[in-house]
């Protein structure tokens, strides 16, 4: 894997986890006392399944991508822009998610699936890129580990001041990263 494909995997793996991010930004705005198990709970939790999804995706993509090999970069375009869309209408709802600094299994449970939803559409693409799923995974699950830690640390002491900006940024990031992979495939774009 090249340094640039490297630092694709990376940009990609932080827009993932923006929303796990804002989520462990609420979860530590609703502790009273945080403590760094609960910031590697919500971690393993999040990363952990924002490691899982893109190989369930993988999987489900590998079935089908040499029959629409032709549509591939598309088919990348189409979801990553569709996820980083949503990500940044949801930003810009003004809709306030409920604080809620419970960590027992069935509310993490819900909200890693939740969180990592746009994961499994990622790792269909990486059906058609021929990536290093691997390596890929394991960037994307600890970029988000270390993400959702740092995001309860920074919501028990800032708030939600930067939920939205996060959201937004992570949206950005999946679109450009769509419109990347679509101008490569189409010859536009050589890195």
């Amino acid at each position: 894997m090249s340094l640039n494909e490297l630092a694709t995997i990376f940009v990609l793996a932080i827009g993932l986890s923006m929303d796990a991010f804002a989520v462990s930004v609420c979860k530590g705005l609703a502790m009273k006392k945080m403590t760094w198990k609960s910031a590697v709970i919500v971690g393993l939790w999040f990363g952990g399944f924002q490691a899982l999804m893109p190989v369930i995706g993988y999987t489900l993509g590998i079935q089908f991508a040499d029959k629409i090999v032709a549509v591939d970069h598309w088919i990348a375009f189409v979801l990553l822009a569709l996820i980083g869309g949503n990500m940044i209408r949801e930003a810009l709802s003004g809709e306030e998610e409920k604080a809620n600094a419970d960590l027992d299994v069935r509310t993490m449970f819900l909200m890693a699936v939740a969180t990592s939803i746009d994961a499994l559409a990622v790792g269909i693409t990486f059906a058609f890129l021929n990536q290093n799923v691997p390596v890929s995974v394991s960037v994307i699950g600890l970029t988000t580990f270390v993400m959702s830690a740092a995001g309860v640390k920074i919501g028990n002491l800032f708030g939600t001041k930067y939920k939205k900006k996060a959201e937004l940024l992570g949206g950005s990031i999946l679109i450009l990263l769509g419109l990347k992979i679509l101008l490569e495939h189409l010859g536009v774009l050589k890195l």
